[in-house]
């Protein structure tokens, strides 16, 4: 064994558990299984998870010391966002692994279910969103000036804000661009649209392309995890998604200015609800992506 204590430090997220009318499983499959490898794999702070979280107690050690005693932030929206990327600061290497069970496939993984209704959920991700990218960005703030791979993950980790007002536009342009073709077909005049210029007729191909690719990976990710039905499902929850981010944009803004004003952070914990039965059991696949991170 080494005297390193860094070399001891992990964390172990799962995904959530299926269930029907929930949006996020096809986020955390995505997430968990792509996104947080490749984050690990440039040499990027992992962020944790606090669902499934092993920190091994040096490296927690030191976080407490240098926060008079605390190891966990009492003002934070997203301590365990954070405390990934402090950990990182401090040397500790997170990884993503899975921890298998059994032949057949299974893995070892927290079950919770996601958020299933409008209101649990924009409540969950209007958190995420001031949590991450709006005063975490105050408390992080940026890596070590070379740490090219990791000032790109938190740029993309921020980018909520600017992607919901993008998003905002683009679903009030689609209904109104249809809407004034119908109309000038109706009453027999010429479109209001010229031909497209080569350049945007390329972007835009290349834009449908973007999203055909985006989506394709969404649905493996899912059905990897969660079987084909979920993979399925996972288109259109892409728009509940979306709808969901839509409304939570406004509200974390408005936490936000209220903290930049000096109201005290609140945490909006999410109750969570947990499979209790073997009909819930068999809601999950044998074969799901289980994540650790561990620091060396």
């Amino acid at each position: 064994m080494t005297s390193n204590p860094l070399q001891f430090m992990g964390k172990v997220v799962g995904l959530g558990a299926v269930r029907n009318d929930s949006w996020g499983n096809a986020h955390a499959a995505e997430s968990h299984a792509k996104q947080i490898i490749v984050r690990t794999a440039l040499g990027a702070g992992m962020p944790l998870a606090g669902t499934g979280c092993a920190i091994a107690p040096e490296v927690l050690a030191m976080i407490a010391q240098a926060r008079g005693g605390e190891p966990f932030d009492a003002t934070s929206l997203t301590e365990d966002y954070e405390l990934g990327l402090r950990l990182a600061e401090l040397g500790a290497r997170g990884i993503f692994a899975r921890v298998a069970t059994d032949e057949a496939g299974g893995v070892v993984a927290v079950r919770a279910y996601f958020p299933g209704t409008i209101t649990t959920s924009v409540r969950q991700k209007t958190r995420w969103m001031t949590g991450i990218a709006l005063a975490g960005w105050d408390r992080t703030g940026w890596a070590s000036p070379r740490a090219f791979a990791d000032h790109w993950m938190r740029m993309r980790d921020r980018r909520a804000p600017l992607a919901v007002v993008v998003l905002a536009v683009a679903y009030v342009a689609i209904p109104a661009w249809a809407t004034a073709l119908l109309l000038h077909w109706q009453i027999g005049a010429a479109t209001p649209y010229p031909a497209p210029h080569p350049i945007a007729f390329v972007l835009l191909v290349a834009n449908a392309a973007l999203l055909i690719w985006r989506l394709a990976m969404r649905m493996i990710f899912t059905a990897r995890s969660y079987g084909l039905r979920e993979a399925l499902w996972s288109l259109p929850r892409f728009l509940v998604g979306n709808l969901v981010s839509l409304i939570a944009a406004p509200r974390a803004v408005i936490v936000y200015i209220g903290m930049l004003r000096g109201a005290a952070p609140v945490w909006d914990k999410t109750r969570h609800e947990f499979p209790t039965g073997p009909a819930d059991t068999d809601t999950l696949p044998s074969s799901r992506p289980q994540s650790i991170a561990a620091a060396g």
